[in-house]
């Protein structure tokens, strides 16, 4: 048999990064990257280790020093999460729950790994549908780093184009739920929750906690997430 084609995964242990890495999961020998960035709980990093034992697959956690990704309520115990914000469609001002350039961060260490290991495909699971107004979730947003990627590696420069996938981009929750169900996705290990206790349980108020429960709610699935409010 020959051997697959690796690809480098960005993980973060929730709801879309799960359902991307079992969407890569089927064409790639995955190599899955998780960032400690100092985030409120680590909770979310206890699942992409538990997702990655589940699919067999590499998994490195990187981790950066304190205040290099930070300014977010998910960095900073002075900024407080919103919970039951009248706004979740991702109109309006950007909330404080960005952190400032993480995807540019996460895709520049995915980027150097993908060269390392001659992998010419990264995935990401960031969504203009249902989110929450980040800028670098953006499509205009992938396709420049995209440019950018293949103009700064040996690798694209002698004829392995780095392609950036972002399968989820387009998607509602709903759908990106259904999808992962039919890739038997255990979404019960995933940790989504801006604000989850040590143990994976969640608050059920938070922007992100609310997308979920719509998502299952419009999906018609049984929603297994466990919650602590």
């Amino acid at each position: 048999m020959m051997a697959r084609a690796s690809a480098v995964v960005l993980l973060s242990g929730g709801l879309d990064s799960a359902t991307v890495l079992a969407i890569a999961h089927k064409q790639f020998s995955v190599i899955a990257l998780s960032f400690d960035y100092h985030q409120r709980h680590v909770s979310e990093l206890d699942a992409a280790r538990a997702i990655c034992r589940n699919y067999g697959v590499e998994h490195r956690i990187i981790r950066l020093d304190d205040g290099v990704l930070g300014g977010s309520a998910l960095t900073e115990d002075s900024i407080a999460v919103p919970v039951n914000s009248a706004d979740v469609t991702g109109a309006g001002t950007i909330p404080v729950t960005y952190v400032p350039a993480r995807n540019t961060v996460f895709l520049a260490h995915a980027l150097a790994v993908a060269e390392i290991k001659a992998a010419a495909d990264i995935f990401i699971g960031v969504n203009a549908v249902d989110y929450s107004g980040y800028p670098d979730c953006r499509p205009d947003y992938i396709r420049a780093f995209s440019e950018m990627a293949n103009l700064a590696t040996r690798a694209a420069v002698e004829g392995q184009r780095l392609t950036l996938h972002t399968p989820l981009i387009r998607m509602s929750k709903a759908e990106i739920i259904q999808t992962g169900v039919e890739l038997g996705v255990d979404y019960a290990q995933t940790v989504s929750c801006y604000q989850a206790d040590a143990d994976g349980r969640a608050c059920g108020q938070c922007d992100s906690c609310r997308f979920r429960q719509t998502g299952f709610a419009q999906a018609g699935i049984a929603d297994p997430t466990r919650y602590y409010a």
